[in-house]
């Protein structure tokens, strides 16, 4: 089986690193080349880092990218030109740059998910049946907690679990976001979907959904002890990216989830 040849931006990263080490052990693929926004002068596998470009990206049968907005849509630039595949695993998007991820899914295949393990995803899948089965009666909030060093907050998993909770009430998660917490011991519960973040020392990442009725209150969680739950996500994604047409796809699409 001739294996797909990959490039992994933002190579110096925690997630980078992982899906290196992720990378390494699987036979289905292969390391075509790694960047990174700086000068890195060591290899990896025999691979030397260099900055995102076309002739980094020329052999690369599917880029897959865990960075920056910033980064993300540079790679989604130099990609759409040369006809690549990319994995989105970038969190912190504005409405902006999503529909600018959405403009360049016409163009290549795109998959983009906040979080790649099947366990998140399910979740997902099971706090939109939650939602759209308990109706207005019930108030909804997410908690989660992660790392001292993770930057954006709600996380990415966090807003999948509240497009989740919209999807459920046949809303546009955008219209229905309430108040945004960071490190709060507590948080109400809102008519729109408030969020709170932790950030606390090495936790990979720990994610709860709350729906109350003011006489109950159901919780749905999901707890990630190893970060190659991520990494093997993503190439899983890879080699399932590599047959499909332009089109933006999420891991529910991979996981065929209906």
């Amino acid at each position: 089986m001739r294996k797909i040849n990959l490039t992994i931006t933002g190579c110096m990263g925690r997630m980078g690193q992982q899906l290196i080490k992720s990378a390494n052990k699987d036979k289905a693929v292969k390391i075509s080349s790694l960047t990174e926004n700086y000068l890195v002068n060591k290899k990896f596998i025999g691979v030397k880092p260099q900055k995102n470009s076309e002739i980094a990206f020329k052999n690369a049968n599917v880029i897959v990218d865990f960075t920056v907005p910033k980064c993300t849509l540079e790679v989604l630039k130099i990609a759409s030109k040369l006809k690549k595949r990319v994995v989105i695993g970038t969190t912190g998007f504005t409405k902006k740059e999503e529909d600018l991820i959405k403009k360049y899914s016409k163009k290549i295949p795109i998959l983009k998910a906040g979080n790649m393990s099947v366990g998140i995803n399910l979740l997902m899948y099971i706090t939109e049946i939650a939602s759209k089965s308990l109706g207005k009666k019930y108030l909804s909030k997410v908690f989660e907690i992660h790392h001292r060093h993770k930057k954006d907050h709600p996380s990415g998993t966090a807003l999948m679990l509240g497009k989740g909770i919209a999807l459920g009430r046949g809303k546009d998660l955008y219209k229905i976001i309430g108040k945004k917490y960071l490190n709060k011991k507590s948080f109400p519960y809102g008519k729109n979907i408030n969020f709170n973040s932790i950030r606390k020392g090495e936790v990979v990442g720990e994610h709860e959904v709350k729906f109350s009725s003011g006489k109950e209150i159901i919780t749905l969680n999901h707890e990630a002890f190893d970060r190659a739950l991520y990494s093997e996500g993503a190439l899983e994604a890879a080699k399932w990216l590599i047959t499909k047409k332009p089109g933006l796809y999420s891991m529910r699409n991979l996981l065929n989830f209906k």
